[in-house]
């Protein structure tokens, strides 16, 4: 089964939605999912000292202006598995330009909270999220695409509106492409 095909199951009165994890907290291994394969493959490695902050994957049935489905990190109590389908509480966006070769694209990241999370549980918005920890993650993707070659600027920190916002366009952008 195509996993990029399953169903997002967007909730927008509750603002959830499904998500695939691809690369679980704490990894250095960066894994893609290929739907021509209908498998994870291992799409780089982390240089020593970096590692994924929180677990990172995509809303299934959605296109993100970088032509994939859209990118979410995820807060939960203990980092899941390559592959772990689960449900999401949007919280907020990063949104980026991503440079490659000279040519930019808009290439955000939705935040969200898993459902069964006991430590995150009651955060309803990123603006809850410490200006420290959201510091870090930024970093994070500066310094994750330039190991890859890639410019990652971050042009904007918003709540859980303008997640919803872009995960209803990345939602129709995907209905549009059928």
């Amino acid at each position: 089964m195509d996993l990029t095909s399953l169903s997002h199951q967007f909730d927008r009165k509750k603002r959830e939605c499904r998500v695939v994890i691809e690369t679980p907290k704490g990894r250095r291994n960066k894994f893609d999912y290929d739907s021509q394969l209908e498998a994870f493959t291992l799409g780089g490695l982390l240089p020593e000292g970096l590692a994924f902050p929180f677990d990172f994957g995509f809303v299934p049935s959605t296109l993100a202006q970088d032509g994939d489905p859209l990118d979410v990190m995820i807060l939960m109590d203990e980092p899941a598995h390559v592959g772990c389908v689960l449900t999401v509480r949007l919280i907020g966006v990063i949104e980026a330009e991503q440079k490659e070769n000279g040519k930019t694209t808009e290439n955000d990241r939705l935040i969200g909270v898993a459902a069964h999370s006991y430590s995150h549980e009651n955060v309803q918005s990123i603006s809850e999220v410490s200006k420290s920890l959201l510091d870090q993650v930024e970093e994070f993707f500066v310094s994750y695409n330039k190991s890859r070659g890639k410019k990652f600027k971050v042009t904007g920190l918003h709540g859980p509106s303008r997640a919803v916002k872009r995960l209803q366009e990345a939602i129709e952008a995907h209905e549009a492409k059928k």
